[in-house]
């Protein structure tokens, strides 16, 4: 048996840390500074720390001056801004930095969980951070602690933090205060203190987005109206759609009031939110800015959509011998898709679809795609009043089997001018008896026959 012999290979790359092996290059250094601006006087500690990390990194003959990257207002429950940051992580990774210095643990990331990430990261890529507050080098064996100590408390101080930033919010919605995105709401602009103003030129924009709609207008023809119109849209995009549209509708702002906490956080990690059903409480602040929208013109809107949301689910069989196919002339029918699990769907689709070997290309609708389709022909209808016999659309409404007081009220409204506000009021009815034949040959495509014989094109 030979002897044991040991070779010792000495390290090539002398590890990092506070003192560098005599001789070995300088390392490059950067600083991170970033303070919380919801005051003025921490202007002045931002300032200074700009000036002392650039002074106390410069001063060091065995480090090289990389830069001094710095954020301003950041708080501790939310990011303003960390163009800074992500700057010095990019460069640290891209091989520009061996060594970051900052203040403290709490001042390098905006959590703990921000801040284990992105130091394993760095030392995965040789980049130490130093934390002069508490002399803390990442490299060495308390920084090693540091890690761990840092993971066990992540979650904790999340949840902390997240339960703070509630509370603050809460309690400001129980005080009546609130605050919203200016930059995106049409109509309004921020004023002192945070007050709404009226922007005029916008504010038309939204009574014409209401005054359309009374007039029969769907939400998907107002968008259409508006984008062929060229008119920017809230976020300052060139396409309107239903939803944006619809949000302007039934915003309670436009009419003075604010209901406050209409989301609410589900889970402080993943910070997902969803729709405030009840589970947590709301605040309806009334009259707490000037109104673009008359109340009584509001309300008119919303028991308008009531009354088609109504209709909707109440008319299953609405449709029912009224959708042809373009194809085969078969009429529609609804049909329920997955009929035992979360994904139950009804659609309205060929009755023949699938039968034979010449099969139909008309695709399948969703009931509240028809009832749009059939509500922007009416509109277009309502457009050419002059062409609309009137005493045939009383007729029709004699015949369609609603009830006198509901037929007096509709002789009564017809003869108005914005006709079109009571024909969506009664649209379950009405809209019924109205309708001869809707045929389906492509979503582009949908004919809708009158019972006076005009023929409307619709699309979806």
């Amino acid at each position: 048996m030979t002897d044991r012999c040991v070779t010792v290979i000495p390290a090539v790359k002398g590890r990092l840390s506070e003192q560098p092996d005599s001789g070995a290059a300088r390392r490059r250094v950067a600083a991170y500074a970033r303070v919380s601006t919801d005051h003025e006087e921490q202007q002045t500690s931002y300032e200074a720390q700009v000036d002392y990390y650039t002074s106390y990194i410069q001063n060091r003959a065995d480090w090289e001056f990389v830069s001094v990257y710095a954020d301003e207002g950041i708080t501790g429950c939310s990011t303003k801004g960390r163009e800074g940051f992500n700057r010095m992580i990019s460069d640290a990774l891209s091989g520009r930095i061996d060594l970051i210095v900052t203040k403290s643990v709490s001042r390098f990331a905006r959590n703990t969980v921000d801040s284990l990430t992105t130091i394993r990261k760095l030392k995965e890529n040789r980049v130490e951070v130093y934390f002069e507050k508490e002399n803390i080098w990442t490299f060495d064996g308390k920084g090693e602690l540091l890690l761990t100590i840092m993971s066990s408390i992540a979650q904790e101080e999340s949840r902390s933090i997240s339960e703070n930033c509630t509370w603050g919010q809460r309690k400001r919605f129980a005080d009546g205060k609130f605050s919203v995105a200016f930059s995106s709401f049409l109509g309004y602009e921020r004023g002192e203190d945070g007050r709404f103003v009226i922007n005029e030129n916008q504010a038309r924009i939204v009574r014409r987005i209401y005054g359309l709609f009374l007039q029969g207008r769907t939400p998907y023809a107002i968008a259409k109206i508006l984008t062929e119109e060229g008119v920017p849209t809230p976020a300052g995009k060139r396409v309107w759609s239903f939803g944006t549209v619809r949000s302007i509708l039934t915003n309670e702002k436009y009419k003075g009031d604010a209901l406050l906490q209409k989301r609410y956080t589900v889970d402080f990690l993943s910070k997902k939110k969803k729709v405030n059903e009840g589970e947590v409480t709301q605040y309806y602040v009334k009259g707490c800015h000037e109104a673009i929208i008359e109340p009584e013109i509001f309300d008119r809107v919303q028991e308008q959509i009531r009354t088609h949301r109504k209709g909707r689910s109440s008319g299953r069989n609405l449709f029912s011998g009224k959708v042809r196919c373009g194809d085969c002339g078969n009429f529609y029918g609804p049909k329920v898709w997955h009929s035992n699990d979360k994904y139950r769907k009804t659609v309205w689709q060929c009755g023949r679809k699938f039968d034979g070997e010449c099969k139909c290309t008309t695709p399948h609708l969703t009931e509240a795609e028809i009832t749009e389709a059939v509500l922007d022909a009416v509109s277009a209808l309502i457009e050419k009043r002059s062409a609309v016999d009137l005493e045939v659309i009383r007729g029709v409404v004699s015949d369609s089997g609603i009830s006198g007081k509901q037929e007096e009220a509709v002789n009564k409204l017809l003869k108005e001018w914005d006709i079109g506000v009571r024909l969506t009021e009664i649209s379950a009815d009405l809209l019924h008896s109205l309708v001869e034949c809707i045929t389906v040959y492509s979503k582009e495509d949908i004919r809708v026959l009158f019972r006076d014989g005009s023929i409307l094109f619709a699309r979806i």
